[in-house]
């Protein structure tokens, strides 16, 4: 019976390991898990897709670096304004010669080290008619704060702290912000300390048209932000997430005057040239191309079809200006800039920031649209000449253009009120345009020099401001006949 049940068993064994061993070689050509192939099966794939593998999951962002490096580097900076007695600028404030007493002031926001030897950028906002500044840096030292320069235009200011050794920020490059990007607003908000908040880069190129308030001539192409900013973050840090500078925030959109989703900054690449020219030369270095050209919020949906505004991209030149350097270079009224040295440019508020980098002298290569052609051609930036400085104050002449806007055959513009005579007088504000100085004409840089140089003691100052209705005057005394500067 024993000898019977061996082979069967044998058998079973045999037949065992030879099914194990066929399936084995065959397991290896199939893939794990696999399912039968069906020629009605639709083909799937994960959304994010790369070169047939498992996708990649994206680490999370992390702030901790850039916050810890950039808290220490931006301060708090803190103004005071001594009290002082004003003369009334109204009817019977000329009249009666009136008088009103302005209580000190005091005021806050931020500022950004860029240097370790104490040089600091912030806002010419946060400091304008300042008689004392400070700055508190993170670490509780206090110091007193010099203001080197200021310039209105583009609201940057630069001040100096006599310490070594302090931490910095590093100018990153604003053309490389890309909207989507994340980024960190540092300052001291709402007199809190140190205060990090976190957002992305909502728009590019943007005009507010705030620093019209300060400036005539005012240069506006915002980095748009929705991180938190509020009042006091003014001159702080926009930073990206290496802790690179790419911006210092200036303002906000508000209807309360809290945040409420759009903040504003100034884009580094404008804030390190203007700053280079504070330091250096005391004064801004601003070259001009020579052109008019046409902003496409204000341009009717209809003239915009007329021009060919609303199907062409980029700067339509609406004028050329005889002596500039658009003109000697080959531009006409009807081209379309498209470029600055090979940088695109589609808005105005682009253009500007572009020809706010360099300085007159310097040559810009310049691609435009003539007929639907593209074409480049060089031109050299030349200086504007109908400025001048007076009352401690700039000034510029109209052109025809605003003239023909206003209705008036003369006048020159305030373009920045600066910080003497004028400005510790009167409360007239930037963009005010004078016509008359004791109810005498004026139409020129030029006319108004040679008054102010003929007529000492009492002089009144009349004019308007454009959007606004009626006459304005101003009364003050020109002991230094024009040349204080």
């Amino acid at each position: 019976m024993r000898s019977k049940f061996i082979p069967v068993v044998l058998t079973a064994a045999l037949t065992s390991v030879a099914t194990l061993y066929i399936a084995g070689r065959m397991q290896e050509r199939i893939p794990y898990f696999a399912e039968a192939p069906s020629s009605k099966q639709l083909p799937v794939n994960y959304a994010r897709f790369t070169d047939g593998t498992v996708p990649k999951s994206t680490p999370a962002v992390d702030f901790q670096n850039a916050a810890e490096a950039s808290t220490k580097a931006v301060v708090h900076v803190k103004t005071q304004i001594k009290a002082r007695t004003v003369a009334a600028d109204d009817v019977f404030g000329r009249m009666f010669g009136q008088q009103y007493y302005m209580p000190p002031q005091v005021g806050s926001g931020s500022g950004v080290v860029i240097s370790p030897d104490g040089y600091i950028v912030t806002n010419n906002h946060v400091v304008a008619g300042a008689d004392a500044v400070t700055v508190t840096f993170n670490d509780r030292l206090t110091a007193e704060a010099k203001v080197i320069s200021t310039d209105a235009s583009t609201d940057i200011a630069v001040l100096k702290v006599n310490e070594k050794n302090l931490p910095y920020m590093e100018f990153g490059n604003s053309d490389d912000v890309r909207l989507g990007q994340w980024v960190l607003a540092v300052g001291y908000p709402l007199t809190l300390d140190a205060t990090v908040t976190a957002g992305i880069v909502s728009a590019k190129g943007r005009s507010i048209g705030i620093n019209r308030t300060q400036s005539a001539s005012a240069i506006e192409s915002f980095i748009q932000t929705d991180a938190a900013v509020n009042p006091g973050n003014s001159g702080g840090a926009l930073v990206n997430t290496d802790g690179q500078l790419i911006g210092i925030n200036s303002a906000i959109a508000s209807p309360t005057g809290s945040y409420a989703g759009y903040s504003y900054a100034i884009p580094s690449n404008i804030v390190r040239k203007v700053v280079n020219d504070l330091v250096q030369f005391g004064s801004v270095q601003r070259g001009y191309l020579g052109i008019e050209y046409l902003d496409r919020k204000t341009v009717s949906p209809q003239k915009q079809k007329e021009l060919g505004i609303d199907r062409t991209e980029g700067i339509y030149i609406a004028g050329v200006l005889p002596d500039g350097g658009a003109a000697k270079s080959g531009l006409q009224k009807g081209d379309f800039i498209t470029a600055i040295n090979g940088q695109p440019v589609n808005t105005e508020p682009e253009l500007m920031e572009q020809v706010a980098r360099y300085k007159p002298g310097d040559n810009l290569s310049v691609t435009y649209l003539r007929n639907g052609n593209t074409k480049t051609t060089t031109v050299a930036l030349k200086k504007q000449t109908n400025e001048a400085i007076m009352l401690g104050a700039s000034f510029k002449s109209l052109t025809a253009e605003e003239k023909k806007k206003y209705g008036i055959n003369g006048g020159i513009v305030v373009s920045d009120v600066g910080k003497g005579a004028l400005a510790k007088q009167t409360q007239m504000k930037n963009g005010f345009v004078i016509l008359s100085v004791n109810d005498q004409p004026v139409g020129s840089v030029a006319e108004l020099q040679g008054i102010l140089a003929s007529q000492a003691g009492n002089i009144q100052l009349g004019g308007f401001y454009p959007g606004a209705r009626g006459m304005y005057y101003y009364g003050i005394s020109n002991v230094v006949s024009g040349n204080e500067q």
